[in-house]
């Protein structure tokens, strides 16, 4: 008996050992399944689109296409459970399903079957996308890149895996994310355009209370600034009859659109906030601009208990209000458009305001919408090394509590590392803690293959430059800003190597050259662009012949591949607002061919009797007489006057026969740039005695619009001087109309021409 006992047990030992499970899963092996993908029949659009997305991608990887089928059939043994089903597997997991946070979601193995499943329908497919990323090592670069490797056999380890977002809310504003919706569910996005939960977004005044409707009729409905109402600022806040028109406003679009929860009320994209005395007694007792639009958002929100109202911290109302807190159903959209990109948000001594802004806000409220900066906006093909500041002021605001992101990148236009800068943020949204690192080395290499070596030199030299210099970064720069940080000259041609080693190594892959060469579009638009400033020898347009000044063919050639490049990248603008690459290059060519003209005055010594502005250096008064034109933009080569007139002598060193004498001058209103008034042209002989050679009225309307160049030019009989006094009148102070009204005009001159 013993014995039998001894052989029984060993037995026993013998056969559980042969049903051990294996610590893993094998889903398919050389072109055979046993499983079937298991979803509800009541399941939703959205969970029947990840089990179709599964099974079409675990195809591409190996050949096998696994049957999709209804949990109303007899379940088997090996099952990958997509969603919520009647499987007793799930209900086992119940209470962990139960607990995820809105979009989270578990993957899991129990016995032979493989469980994905959502905390809501958009966690399930959220889930679904993670275990082919994660596990299968697929990859979606871009909307049009997304890598699936083939594999004859796919293998599992058992696993237990749950993830939660960290925001409620994560919206990333770029091309891909924007207009991509297979992108945006691969990397977890929302998109509050493909909501139903907004009904009206931002800079909303002017939508409610139309200027062109009601400022004829009723100019007190708008701000009234420098003894006047004007049409292109913000509302009278303190006007019972505008929150009257905003509420009659929104309850009309509400019957229209009733089941979006978030309704928008907010100050137009512009300063000029309402001075009237009403206006003014709410800013001190609530503690500013913000405080006097908080009661005013407060007071809406009492009409519409049911609804979010948001309102903007934005500019002039980012700091938070004293004596008011938001009501439960205000939503703030804070703002960071002022901040430095170059250290992060926690450290930053530039951004120690809005630090103190944001502790006061999250102190007043949780509904706080973080809507934060991360491109070039100025300039959104200029080199822009920000990627090391992305993860910590992300986390810097995880570490506030604020639960809605909304990243503002370059929309539907092309930008710096565009594909790169979004891989990278929609990884963080998700999970602030992530290795970014790794993230970057995942995307170069995989995105650009062998060149991703040395994409990743490029990027790290640029960074560790802009380090070592201390310099800043702010969203609405240009290249020339980096001249001694992060662009100098001699880093310009090491971009440069590093670059053409780059096209070097997949000269014979046109797929990847292609990508390489779209990376490399920020760098030559750096040089194009600084070159405008004659910086040396290599970042200039121009060269010097035999005494004269010769236009580089190789620049413009550069230009024109350049701009070649970047149309054939999908850049349509340079800048959000506009500058189209045709446009440029003919702004560029404009200024080459009309700077560096051997006129009597070219290179000769300039005295000015005023100030100029050092806000934006261009080398003094030299300026005038160095050849260089600007274009159509006053960082470009124009010497600024902020007040005084512009009152400069010129010395042509020698008696010289003259017979015309010209200038330009900018206009730009909204930047505070006006033309002079008047213009004057004098000569001498001797420096001392001057005659009045003429002078030139302006005659373009003041509140003229966009940026253009007005050329001053006298023509006379010729006389004969060496010395030639140009005074130019300012208005001194910016009109009464105008935003600026008490506060000092400019004029902006680029060179003063005589022949």
């Amino acid at each position: 008996m013993r014995y039998f006992v001894i052989i029984s047990t060993i037995g026993l030992f013998l056969f559980l050992g042969s049903c051990q499970k294996p610590n893993y899963l094998v889903l398919i092996d050389k072109g055979k399944s046993v499983y079937q993908i298991v979803i509800s029949e009541e399941s939703s659009l959205v969970e029947k689109r990840a089990a179709l997305e599964l099974q079409a991608i675990l195809e591409q990887i190996s050949g096998v296409k696994l049957d999709i089928i209804s949990d109303k059939t007899p379940p088997s043994e090996c099952e990958i459970i997509v969603g919520n089903t009647n499987r007793k597997e799930l209900s086992e997991i119940i209470p962990e399903i139960e607990q995820l946070n809105e979009d989270g979601f578990i993957i899991k193995t129990i016995g032979e079957k493989l469980l994905i499943v959502g905390g809501n329908d958009k966690g399930t497919l959220y889930g679904v996308y993670s275990f082919l990323e994660d596990f299968l090592d697929c990859r979606k670069y871009s909307a049009k890149v997304t890598i699936i490797p083939t594999k004859e056999k796919i293998v599992i380890n058992r696993m237990d895996v749950k993830q939660e977002p960290v925001f409620q809310f994560r919206e990333l504003h770029m091309p891909d994310a924007r207009m991509d919706s297979a992108y945006r569910h691969w990397h977890k996005l929302d998109f509050k355009k493909g909501k139903n939960e907004w009904g009206m977004f931002v800079h909303t005044f002017d939508d409610l209370v139309p200027v062109e409707k009601y400022f004829k009729s009723n100019p007190e409905y708008f701000t009234y600034l420098n003894v006047q109402r004007i049409p292109d600022g913000q509302l009278c806040l303190s006007n019972p009859e505008v929150f009257e028109i905003v509420v009659a406003g929104l309850k009309e679009r509400m019957l229209e659109k009733p089941e979006a929860l978030y309704w928008s009320v907010s100050q137009n994209d512009t300063y000029k906030a309402c001075e009237c005395e009403n206006c003014r007694m709410e800013y001190a007792k609530y503690g500013g601009y913000s405080g006097a639009m908080i009661h005013f958002v407060n007071k809406v929100a009492v009409e519409f208990p049911d609804k979010v109202i948001s309102t903007l911290a934005y500019q002039y109302t980012r700091s938070a209000p004293e004596n008011i807190k938001p009501a439960d159903n205000v939503n703030i959209m804070f703002c960071s458009i002022e901040c430095n990109r170059s250290r992060p948000l926690s450290t930053d001594s530039l951004s120690n305001s809005f630090r103190k802004d944001t502790e006061d806000w999250c102190q007043l409220t949780d509904n706080i919408f973080m809507w934060d900066y991360v491109v070039q906006f100025r300039n959104l093909l200029s080199t822009f090394p920000n990627l090391r500041v992305l993860q910590p002021n992300i986390q810097y605001f995880r570490d506030h509590g604020i639960q809605m992101m909304f990243q503002q990148g370059s929309g539907g236009l092309v930008s710096e590392f565009v594909e790169l800068r979004t891989y990278i943020i929609s990884k963080l949204l998700w999970n602030p803690d992530a290795d970014v690192d790794a993230i970057i080395d995942d995307f170069v290499y995989g995105y650009y293959g062998p060149a991703g070596k040395y994409i990743r030199e490029y990027i790290d030299k640029m960074h560790d430059a802009l380090e070592k210099s201390g310099g800043n970064l702010g969203i609405y720069g240009y290249p020339y800003d980096g001249i001694n940080t992060y662009l100098t000259p001699d880093l310009i041609n090491e971009y440069e190597v590093i670059f053409n080693n780059a096209e070097e190594i997949v000269a014979n892959s046109p797929e990847f050259l292609d990508r390489v060469k779209t990376a490399r579009l920020p760098l030559e638009f750096a040089i194009l662009d600084i070159s405008l400033r004659d910086v040396n020898e290599d970042l200039t347009y121009f060269t010097k012949e035999d005494g004269k000044w010769i236009i580089r063919d190789d620049m413009l050639k550069r230009l024109d591949e350049f701009t070649f490049l970047a149309k054939k990248a999908g850049v349509t603008r340079y800048w959000e607002h506009g500058n189209y690459p045709d446009d440029y290059k003919a702004t560029v060519e404009r200024y080459v061919n009309s700077s560096m003209q051997n006129h009597l005055a070219f290179n000769k010594p300039v005295t000015l009797y005023t100030e100029s502005s050092e806000k934006y250096p261009v080398g003094g008064a030299n300026a005038l007489t160095n050849g260089l034109k600007g274009i159509n933009d006053y960082h470009f080569n124009w010497l600024g006057f902020e007040g005084p007139d512009l009152i400069v002598i010129i010395d042509l060193e020698e008696l010289k026969e003259i017979k015309s004498i010209e200038t330009d001058f900018l206009q730009e209103i909204k930047s505070w740039v006006f033309l002079p008034e008047e213009v004057q042209y004098y000569y001498s002989a001797d420096g001392d005695d001057f005659t009045l050679a003429g002078s030139i009225v302006n005659s373009s309307p003041e509140n003229r619009e966009n940026t253009f160049i007005e050329t001053f030019k006298l023509e006379f009989e010729p006389i004969k001087a060496r010395y030639i006094k140009v005074i130019a009148k300012n208005k001194g102070i910016c009109p009464d109309w105008h935003p600026g009204a008490t506060y000092p005009a400019w004029i902006f001159c680029d060179e003063v021409l005589v022949w």
